[in-house]
């Protein structure tokens, strides 16, 4: 794995279905993630019941939104493009139910900043529990390479992580994108997802100029 003195990433089953984790979905988490996922397991110790999560295209954002609901969080995905009013309202109920210590807040952001104009409602979001996704580290990375391959069923030859993670963007989107690539040319080629597969999906995503650090 590159940078051997990092972390090891870990695939954990979120419980997204009714009866355990089997058939679930695996989010990878690592660096870039980790701290996040801890908060979201103590929301009793959240500033006014309230969190807000941001983070890349493509981090997992939702998919951690729906285990936080499945824990009994009051979740709203893609809160930035909400009326502001009814986040409003929405973070109000929860300060009733929360004085009890039985409701929480979380509040999923694309955008980065999130640029609020009602006063009332910024004021008070400004002081919640802010989380923000990060862009993968080398070791996650390799992870989520091996994740994305193992959820298309895609067989890997050995070193693959070793090979593309230098090579490649470190972000949740490019990545997820040349594993997409590696299954598309794999396919088109009839061929196994060897080192001349790779390099035409590194092509392929960053562009003919990827070729000069082949």
């Amino acid at each position: 794995m590159p940078n051997s003195g990092q972390s090891n990433p870990v695939q954990t089953a979120l419980p997204l279905a009714p009866g355990g984790t089997n058939g679930a979905r695996r989010i990878v988490i690592g660096g870039a993630n980790a701290g996040v996922i801890d908060a979201l397991r103590t929301p009793e110790s959240w500033p006014f019941h309230t969190a807000i999560l941001t983070g890349p295209p493509r981090s997992g954002k939702s998919l951690i939104g729906r285990w936080a609901a499945s824990e009994g969080i009051d979740v709203i995905d893609g809160a930035d493009a909400l009326e502001e009013a009814d986040v409003f309202h929405r973070w109000n109920a929860v300060q009733k139910g929360g004085s009890r210590g039985d409701r929480a807040l979380l509040l999923i952001a694309d955008k980065t900043p999130w640029e609020i104009s009602l006063p009332d409602l910024k004021s008070r979001l400004g002081g919640s529990l802010h989380l923000a996704i990060d862009e993968p580290d080398d070791a996650m990375a390799a992870s989520l390479i091996e994740s994305h391959a193992e959820a298309r069923g895609l067989s890997l030859a050995e070193g693959a992580a070793d090979y593309l993670v230098p090579r490649t963007v470190r972000s949740f989107a490019s990545l997820e994108a040349l594993v997409e690539a590696i299954d598309r040319i794999s396919l088109e080629r009839q061929a196994p997802a060897t080192m001349s597969v790779w390099r035409a999906a590194l092509e392929a995503v960053q562009g003919p100029e990827q070729s000069k650090l082949l």
